[in-house]
């Protein structure tokens, strides 16, 4: 089938949907919308008017564009992306990838197979105050990597089909496993179910690294007020990040040992800038790109099942009060193919 390499078509015009929309429309390549609300339909024909919007799957599938756009209830992303894989598109599906690891290892093997771009939607990756802090690691300004604490906390959106975990830490968890470059060994999570038998409210997850960092994810949708703040701990330098804000703070501040006590470093912080686009343009574009270059974009599906491990470990851990979990180690085949378990 022929396809238009630089056309994309997008399933759902819900809460986040519509964004995805809107920019996809913006930068002139939004070919259809698919929505099974009439409220979503006529949404999406208000904002992106030269798109063909239409009610079922099929009608998005079966058209020659060869980028799909998933923006629907995670628990329908498994059968989508792999409809969608099935049909040879190119595919951009929010996040998480899958409800289990199992179901985004069987999207990461088809889209491997049927040679086709699988890019799960962590836009935090692409926002320029989180790339400018990874630059600023990278090159050492902040020593060694101690801790990392990230806070997601509001009151509401509060979802039916999954629990806090789900729904808010998938943005921290991927932030974390690419600013530490690896996976942790062991996670524990503990939470509460306060509004709604059996879905958490409130969750804090702890990742243990081999390496000697810890990390901790605080997430809750039932809080007095909203705070999104991203903190890195490292041995020369301290950074902040306040996505409420808007600000990324580097504190020249450590804590030294004179004469075997701890001597804390107080300086003063500095605010770091970094460019103004909107992150979740910059992950359209990546998809784009991903397209035209058939080279897998920042948020491939291997990173989307990384963060998926860790999800499925800290669901385990919380389901069991807070019992540590530990992650299997990889395992790769004699060509050095990621066997997925």
């Amino acid at each position: 089938m022929k396809t238009e390499s630089h056309k994309v078509g997008v399933i759902g015009c819900g809460y986040w949907g519509k964004n995805l929309i809107r920019n996809f429309s913006q930068l002139g390549v939004l070919s259809a919308v698919c929505e099974v609300s009439r409220t979503g339909r006529d949404l999406a024909a208000q904002i992106a008017a030269e798109a063909q919007v239409v009610d079922n799957v099929e009608k998005i599938l079966d058209s020659k564009i060869q980028g799909v756009v998933i923006a629907t209830p995670a628990e329908t992303h498994f059968e989508l992306a792999k409809q969608a894989l099935e049909a040879g598109k190119d595919v951009f599906v929010e996040k998480p990838l899958a409800l289990t690891y199992e179901q985004g290892a069987r999207l990461v093997r088809l889209a491997r197979e049927q040679r086709c771009i699988l890019m799960v939607g962590h836009v935090l990756e692409y926002h320029p105050a989180i790339i400018r802090l990874q630059a600023l690691i990278k090159t050492g300004e902040l020593g060694k990597i101690q801790y990392i604490y990230s806070n997601r906390l509001s009151l509401g959106k509060i979802r039916r089909e999954e629990n806090i975990l789900w729904s808010f830490a998938p943005h921290d968890i991927a932030i974390i496993l690419r600013l530490t470059d690896t996976l942790p060994f062991q996670v524990i999570a503990c939470g509460g179910s306060y509004l709604q038998p059996n879905i958490a409210d409130v969750t804090v997850t702890n990742l243990l690294f081999n390496n000697g960092v810890r990390a901790h994810i605080y997430v809750s949708w039932l809080h007095p007020f909203k705070e999104q703040r991203l903190v890195v701990i490292g041995s020369r330098k301290m950074a902040s990040f306040d996505d409420v804000s808007k600000r990324l703070i580097l504190y020249d501040q450590r804590v030294d040992i004179k004469e075997g006590e701890p001597v804390p470093i107080k300086g003063d912080g500095e605010e770091v800038p970094f460019a103004p686009n909107e992150p979740l343009r910059l992950e359209c574009q990546a998809f784009l790109e991903a397209i035209a270059t058939r080279q897998p974009p920042l948020t491939d599906g291997y990173s989307g099942l990384q963060v998926l491990k860790v999800l499925q470990a800290a669901q385990s851990s919380l389901i069991m009060n807070g019992e540590p979990v530990t992650l299997p180690m990889e395992v790769y085949n004699e060509k050095g193919v990621l066997q997925y378990a």
